[in-house]
């Protein structure tokens, strides 16, 4: 058996972290060898491990000397840290005017844009469940080209909001967003034409606004919504649903949309009856926790404590109920970047570190990939977190991140 050679890790590192370089050698290889391999939420960690990864898959896994390391493989020293599947979140937006002009932005600044929301807290993959299709698809065609280090990106484009439902410019403004124009239904034919429109243009799914979140305030028909929702799953792609209250929910459970993507802490704790009736039609949530406390930073104390802990409450029933969550923050709406208090309310809520794993993993690439990986595993994409701490000792490792690989490319180092 072949020694590994072992190496300070920055040097290491060095010979590693050029995307841009390793995007285009032939024979790409990276080892990983030392850390404590979460090759999966539910399997039983592998200590002192190492994964070799070729031409951006990984092609072993398993304890130090298990495999053979080619000569000439690039190495990183994770002694010491925990190595993950590259997370997925669920729920983020491209909204702010950062991102407007995408393929104009200098790449440097782009990736430093990036990097600010996304990679350094490990993301790989992202669901952009509303934004400027057109501007959103120029982003992701430059990181898929490797102009630019970053996740991949699934988009719902524009959103579909209840007729008379869009908020006003100054809304946009106010928020920091670029002026957006979004398809107003206000019935089933309506919605039918809109999401096609979407879908012909190439989006990955659809997002709907069940109720509207600020002023003006207004509804969608449930036959728009589940309209709306068949044409997405004629080609195969998930329906989201902004519910705002549980009406609003029940509605789109109703109407057979895929993805919750909030709870609803203006609708008080969730009854039996609506945790039944979501667990029926086996739609996911995306619980959106800290987006609670941030959009009441300006009322009393009080007020922010009740509305965190009804989101908190209802994610618990739903936990209980053996319900699907999926990780997601709704950053890029939410000017809060990091992820840290998401983590801390799902535990408070009753999630133990596997099953916050899951859903940053498995569960989100089995609801959204027709060939499931989320896990460390021989044959799947290279897509790696390496974390300075293990997350079964604190829910906050899993922001802890010292590297976040994509492709068998490190697309973020912690400074």
């Amino acid at each position: 058996m072949k020694q590994v050679p072992q190496v300070a890790a920055l040097a290491l590192f060095s010979c590693a972290v050029s995307f841009a370089q390793t995007a285009t050698e032939p024979n790409r290889r990276l080892a990983l060898i030392g850390g404590l391999i979460f090759a999966s939420s539910t399997s039983t960690p592998i200590r002192d491990g190492v994964i070799l990864i070729q031409d951006g898959k990984i092609s072993a896994v398993g304890r130090r000397g298990s495999a053979v390391i080619p000569g000439g493989t690039r190495t990183i020293d994770c002694r010491g840290l925990t190595i993950t599947a590259g997370f997925w979140n669920s729920h983020v937006h491209f909204l702010e005017r950062k991102w407007a002009n995408a393929g104009k932005i200098p790449a440097s600044e782009l990736a430093s844009q990036l990097e600010e929301m996304l990679t350094r807290y490990g993301f790989t993959s992202v669901f952009d469940t509303w934004s400027p299709w057109e501007n959103t698809r120029r982003l992701r065609e430059r990181i898929e080209s490797g102009q630019v280090p970053g996740p991949r990106i699934r988009t719902t484009g524009e959103a579909l909001v209840p007729r008379g439902g869009t908020p006003p410019p100054l809304v946009a403004d106010i928020l920091g967003f670029t002026r957006y124009s979004v398809p107003e239904v206000s019935d089933a034919a309506e919605a039918s034409t809109a999401a096609v429109k979407l879908l012909d243009q190439g989006v990955d799914g659809i997002k709907m606004y069940v109720r509207t979140f600020s002023e003006p305030i207004a509804s969608m028909p449930e036959s728009a919504i589940k309209a709306a929702t068949a044409e997405a799953h004629q080609r195969g792609k998930p329906a989201f649903a902004h519910p705002t209250n549980v009406e609003g929910l029940l509605a789109a459970v109703r109407a057979g949309v895929d993805v919750i993507v909030h709870t609803t802490p203006e609708s008080g704790p969730w009854d039996e009856t609506v945790v039944a009736a979501m667990k029926q039609r086996n739609v996911a949530l995306i619980p959106t926790l800290q987006l609670w406390g941030y959009e009441t930073r300006h009322e009393r104390l009080s007020v922010r404590e009740r509305f965190v802990e009804n989101g908190v409450g209802q994610l618990r029933a739903w936990v209980g109920s053996g319900g699907t969550v999926l990780f997601g923050t709704d950053v890029g709406y939410m000017a809060d970047y990091n992820p840290s208090e998401e983590y801390d309310l799902m535990a408070r809520a009753g999630m133990d570190y596997q099953q916050i794993l899951s859903s940053l993993t498995t569960v989100p690439s089995a609801q959204f990939s027709s060939n499931p990986g989320g896990r460390v595993a021989v044959g799947l994409p290279a897509d790696l977190v390496v974390l300075n701490q293990d997350p079964s000792r604190t829910v906050r490792a899993f922001v802890n991140v010292r590297y976040t690989i994509r492709d068998g490319n490190v697309i973020y180092m912690q400074k």
